[in-house]
């Protein structure tokens, strides 16, 4: 049984005594995971197979390119993710857990969500065994109307195109760069191209000239620009999120174009609107960015010894809000049944 809402599985049998928060348990361990919410009081359960084959995808990337997160049995470890395997080993944990923390909220009235990670490690008993973690805990989503305040704080994570859970421990150290203001770390190899958040996909609605050669002393606003959606590619070494996956089908689909290029901070004049994804917060908009003046002032100690220069937005844009609206129709229409599951 959890305390403070919180539950801890571990390959289908739920462990006693006080559950660390979400943070502190990804620190505490090694390996592959994902993360997903519940949605519309906890009767669906976030995009889950998606999470499944990302999570199955994380543990053979690891495999390939870490295998000291898997020791000897990173080759059994491959053929698992790749025959989809690793949903068997987590199906009973999910039943486990989900029926534990359904069954809390219901005794003490919540009307709370549910933040749900499963993670998958090597059990290191030699013997080609691995181990499933599922931590469950309470979780308020942060309404559409409260905006993000990003600052740009460091470079890319390291395979980046995986999410394990030393990266929890990694972004402890970009901590320091964070004002007092600031919600979310922006990553950057160079101080200009921005690839993601910590925690989040990171986009930008961008103003782009249909005529780049024309006279600029002769644009017209509304004549001559256009606007598209960017994202940094996968290539430049950025988290495959789903919900940046999805936001991409959604342009896609309803005419909004979208270009997979890193925004560049020395366009920042020219964007728009700002919005990071993540599977908790789905779409937030931006309200601020800060990033220092100059790219090399992210090698100082702390925020303080830090020149910076802020971009700043008028809320919620119209074209955040309309990916917010069709991401969320697909929440309610792509997400499995938490009675399915159980």
């Amino acid at each position: 049984m959890g305390t403070s809402g919180r539950f801890l599985v571990v390959n289908g049998a739920a462990l006693a005594g006080d559950v660390p928060p979400v943070t502190a348990f990804l620190e505490s361990l090694s390996g592959a995971y994902t993360t997903t919410r519940t949605h519309a009081n906890a009767s669906l359960l976030l995009f889950w197979d998606r999470h499944l084959r990302r999570l199955a995808e994380s543990s053979r990337i690891l495999a390939d390119s870490k295998p000291e997160f898997f020791n000897s049995v990173s080759d059994r470890v491959m053929v698992l993710a790749q025959n989809s395997a690793i949903e068997s080993f987590v199906h009973e944990s999910m039943r486990v857990g989900l029926g534990l923390a359904l069954s809390e909220r219901s005794r003490v009235a919540s009307r709370d969500e549910l933040a749900i990670t499963a993670l998958v490690r090597d059990r290191d008993d030699g013997v080609g065994n691995l181990d499933v973690y599922l931590h469950i805990g309470f979780y308020v989503p942060p309404a559409f109307g409260i905006g993000a305040h990003l600052v740009v704080a460091g470079p890319g994570r390291e395979v980046a195109e995986a999410k394990y859970s030393d990266w929890a421990r990694i972004r402890k150290r970009l901590e320091r760069m964070r004002p007092p203001s600031a919600t979310e770390l922006l990553l950057s190899n160079d101080g200009d191209h921005i690839l993601e958040g910590s925690l989040t996909n990171f986009f930008v609605v961008r103003r782009r000239l249909v005529n780049d050669a024309r006279d600029p002393s002769q644009i017209d606003l509304e004549r001559d620009c256009m606007f598209e959606v960017q994202t940094a590619p996968i290539g430049d070494g950025i988290l495959p999120g789903v919900i940046r996956q999805l936001v991409i089908e959604v342009c896609s689909d309803i005419g909004i174009p979208v270009k997979e290029v890193a925004p560049s901070w020395s366009e920042h004049k020219l964007w728009q609107e700002a919005f990071v994804t993540s599977s908790l917060r789905l779409v937030q908009f931006v309200e601020t960015i800060q990033a220092p003046t100059i790219c090399e002032d992210l090698q100082l100690r702390t925020w303080k010894d830090i020149s910076w220069v802020q971009k700043r937005f008028e809320g919620a844009g119209i074209i955040t809000t309309q990916i917010q609206r069709e991401i969320m129709k697909r929440a309610g229409t792509s997400s499995y049944q938490t009675n399915d599951i159980l």
